[in-house]
């Protein structure tokens, strides 16, 4: 018993530095990811968007998965994990070096070109690093590693969003005002200003990741390979195909729309707070609100889970809560509505590490083949929140048109457009008590 003690402490101390520098590597992504709620009015602003088409930053950043989350498999296998984060990290400091033209150029779609480029790194970081921290230890102890890293991500994201609200919202209000009473020549040079603020923290940005994805050459990350998992038992059809197993698709349908409330919920509550004319120095900081309930209940995770609730019971409160939570937003105002969609953070935090454990139950042979599935539906960051500012357009037109003011037409379509979230949590609450049995 002593020997064995003493082996499970020495298993636990040659995984806490790896643990450590992935946790820094979901700290690095957290960081890049959530800076999208500053960034969305800022684009809004400088290139003079509507709402639809501000919210294609999150869009770019997103549908990287979709294009890139097989070649990443495909490369992550060829190469091996520690290269694969280190490919990653780079790819993401190509793409924060080109916001520079893009700045200089004060052009949307370059804007969107170097997003994409940095989501494609984020894919390889994600791609890698998910699995290597789930079999990197015990598989029983996964979902307390995983709910680690999320603490690690969100609190990177609040400090990203905090930081860049700073640099790029910062009088933004006083900015707006000007661009109603200019001429075209001083509009312009006031937009080209504005859009310089971006250069210096993406230089900075874009020199730490190079350093980092360098050094990760170099970590002392130990190799690991995923233990095979016998699928079929004496008596029983083995299955031959991915599409045989309705649970794994219905789990990848719930993480799809699970991203895109997720990123609703981080990326629309700094223009939301700024619609209803919160002054901009208080919106900024609304993003730290909901990646603090994130983190908070992701501590709540690491202790409650498996010991004294089931992951499948986590999901169900979490669907039923997010449900609430939509009425809570769209049926109250100001900061109160606010302060709602921030707690959405708290209806999302163990969704993600529900979904993939139950998602991936029975796949044997093809887990590694649904993970690739599981990583490109987070492309429902991409999806979801233009959606969300197709509606508010669309609101806020048609309430023009019956003659209420611009400012309130905007408020109220802006709280309107949060209906998008009740159909995805009432799915991922399909998937909690009846989806993830299908086919098992």
């Amino acid at each position: 018993m002593s020997k064995m003690t003493k082996e499970a402490s020495q298993t636990k101390k040659s995984t806490l530095v790896p643990i450590i520098i992935i946790a820094g590597l979901f700290f690095i992504f957290g960081f890049v990811t959530w800076i999208n709620g500053a960034l969305i009015p800022f684009m809004k602003t400088i290139n003079e968007l509507t709402d639809a088409q501000s919210y294609l930053v999150a869009s770019a950043s997103y549908i990287s998965f979709v294009v890139m989350a097989l070649p990443a498999s495909y490369i992550i296998n060829k190469i091996g994990y520690k290269k694969g984060m280190s490919l990653g990290l780079i790819v993401m400091a190509i793409g924060a070096l080109l916001f520079i033209p893009a700045a200089e150029a004060r052009t949307y779609w370059m804007f969107l070109t170097a997003i994409f480029i940095q989501g494609i790194g984020m894919t390889l970081l994600q791609t890698a690093s998910n699995p290597y921290i789930t079999i990197l230890g015990p598989m029983e102890s996964a979902a307390k590693r995983i709910a680690i890293m999320g603490i690690a991500n969100k609190v990177a994201g609040g400090l990203g969003s905090v930081i860049f609200g700073a640099i790029l919202l910062s009088g933004i209000k006083g900015i707006k005002e000007q661009l109603n009473v200019v001429g075209e020549a001083e509009k312009a040079n006031l937009l080209n200003t504005m859009a310089d603020s971006v250069v210096t923290p993406y230089i900075i940005m874009a020199i730490v990741l190079f350093l980092l994805g360098i050094l990760i050459r170099k970590a002392p990350l130990p190799h690991v390979e995923a233990q095979p998992i016998e699928v079929s038992k004496s008596g029983e059809k083995t299955k031959t195909s991915i599409f045989q197993f309705p649970h794994l698709w219905l789990g990848v349908l719930a993480l799809f729309l699970y991203v895109g409330v997720e990123v609703v919920a981080g990326d629309t509550i700094i223009s939301y707070g700024i619609s209803l004319d919160i002054p901009v120095e208080e919106a900024k900081f609304f993003t730290l609100f909901t990646l603090m309930a994130m983190v908070a209940t992701y501590a709540l995770g690491v202790f409650l889970i498996p010991k004294y609730i089931s992951q499948s019971l986590a999901l169900k409160a979490s669907a039923i809560l997010g449900i609430l939570l939509s009425f809570c937003i769209v049926f109250t105002t100001g900061f109160t509505s606010v302060l709602f969609v921030a707690a959405l953070g708290i209806a999302n935090a163990l969704v993600w590490p529900a979904i993939w454990p139950l998602a991936l139950t029975g796949l044997g042979k093809f887990t590694e083949r649904a993970s690739a599935l599981l990583i490109m539906a987070i492309s429902g960051g991409a999806i979801i929140p233009p959606l969300y500012g197709y509606l508010v357009d669309s609101k806020k037109e048609e309430l023009i048109s019956t003659g209420i003011n611009e400012v309130n037409a905007l408020a109220e379509a802006s709280s309107f457009g949060y209906w998008i979230l009740l159909p995805c949590y009432i799915i991922i609450l399909y998937y909690a008590f009846w989806g993830h049995k299908k086919g098992l």
